[in-house]
């Protein structure tokens, strides 16, 4: 009976240890998809400033649809964070936020990492063109 229990307990030391250790991966999961977004975001935009000479206004990009000008899909689907929020990012932050330039020369893209990703601390950071906003 004593060798049962024991068997029991070490079993259940193992599955909490999986557990925590998931938990762990899920959460850099959706940092790395939250980065990826960024990334590809950004690429759509460079191309949209490719074609048009200046950079999408803050009308023109809304989240959940696609980005497209003048009959050209750049994105098919704009992406929006992924949930739930980690770390020190509150619900109100797990969001995705552009705002285009007067003049499209330029745009600020604001996302929030629930933990460190790379040489990209936690938090809430601003992309520009060229970079992630480390």
């Amino acid at each position: 009976m004593i060798e049962l229990l024991v068997v029991i307990a070490i079993i259940g030391v193992l599955s909490t240890l999986s557990i925590v250790a998931l938990n762990s991966a899920r959460t850099k999961a959706r940092d790395a998809v939250r980065l990826a977004n960024i990334k590809q975001i950004q690429t759509a935009l460079e191309l949209w400033y490719n074609d048009v000479s200046r950079y999408p206004t803050s009308a023109e990009v809304t989240f959940n649809t696609p980005l497209a000008s003048n009959g050209i899909t750049y994105m098919a689907l704009l992406p929006t964070a992924p949930t739930p929020t980690d770390g020190t990012c509150s619900a109100a932050q797990n969001t995705y936020a552009y705002v285009g330039s007067t003049g499209g020369t330029t745009y600020g893209l604001s996302y929030c990492l629930g933990g460190a990703s790379g040489s990209i601390g936690a938090g809430y950071h601003s992309a520009y063109p060229g970079s992630l906003g480390q």
